[in-house]
């Protein structure tokens, strides 16, 4: 799929507008009647929080915008097929859904603004945020867990991402997977990942241990803390930090190799 085409699956447009028959009409119809329940919400003047204590007239502040995101996190969907995904995220009772799937042939189906909230990451924690969703983006991968990813999905996949990097301002580091933000609970997006390469295009960071010098009192855990894993479950947390960046490994300790991967990564945050 050429860059031009995907742009044009970006623009919430062409979601709002898309076509009022086929499969997904309904949850079509569904999307515009909910953003413009969020929109007439927005031009509602906010209630007082006490009227012995409020102002008697409104004030509206010229100085605000939309929330914009800061975080991309990357899943793999661990179903069977792109259309078995969109099915899931568009029944109400499942309780889930993504800003963008991209199916194995490369396709990128854009779901939900960029500006919403979406329910993706569930409970997880990166640094001192704990509430994801309301500050990221989710990108759900058409991969059962157990495969590679082709490189069509993954091209697309880095077009996506410099747009959400460029639109947003999201920082290198911000970018990372369900498996990160959820030790112990989550694996996506899984082994097969190519995390280097997204790395190499700016989307999250990569090691090089070939100089590295890492001082005896070198404290891992507490730098894999400081990178935003949550290591209140250290075994959890070691495991989540090899599925990213050494997924041949499987161990739950920590290395000498694995130490100086660590250091290098947290002299990078």
């Amino acid at each position: 799929m050429k860059p031009a085409k995907i742009i044009i699956v970006f623009s919430l447009a062409v979601i709002a507008n898309s076509c009022s028959t086929g499969k997904y009409a309904a949850t079509n119809k569904s999307y515009k009647e909910q953003t413009k329940t969020f929109a007439n919400a927005l031009k509602t003047q906010p209630p007082d929080i006490d009227s012995t204590k409020a102002a008697s007239f409104w004030v509206g502040t010229t100085n605000f915008s939309m929330r914009k995101p800061n975080l991309v996190i990357i899943h793999h969907t661990a179903q069977n097929s792109c259309e078995q995904t969109l099915t899931t995220f568009t029944l109400p009772r499942t309780q889930v859904s993504s800003h963008y799937v991209i199916c194995r042939d490369g396709t990128v189906q854009h779901m939900l603004s960029d500006y919403l909230r979406g329910w993706h990451a569930g409970a997880g924690k990166w640094g001192n945020v704990t509430d994801i969703n309301s500050i990221s983006i989710g990108i759900e991968l058409d991969n059962n867990g157990f495969e590679p990813f082709p490189e069509t999905q993954i091209n697309n996949l880095l077009i996506v991402l410099k747009a959400l990097k460029k639109n947003y301002n999201i920082p290198a580091a911000n970018f990372i997977g369900h498996a990160d933000i959820a030790p112990g609970r989550k694996v996506d997006p899984s082994r097969f990942f190519p995390w280097e390469q997204l790395a190499q295009n700016g989307f999250g960071y990569w090691y090089d241990t070939a100089t590295v010098n890492m001082p005896d009192n070198f404290d891992a855990m507490q730098a894999l803390r400081i990178i935003g894993y949550n290591t209140k479950d250290t075994t959890a947390a070691i495991q989540s930090f090899k599925l990213h960046f050494t997924p041949q490994d499987s161990a739950a300790a920590l290395n000498s190799t694995d130490r100086k991967i660590i250091f290098d990564l947290y002299k990078k945050y």
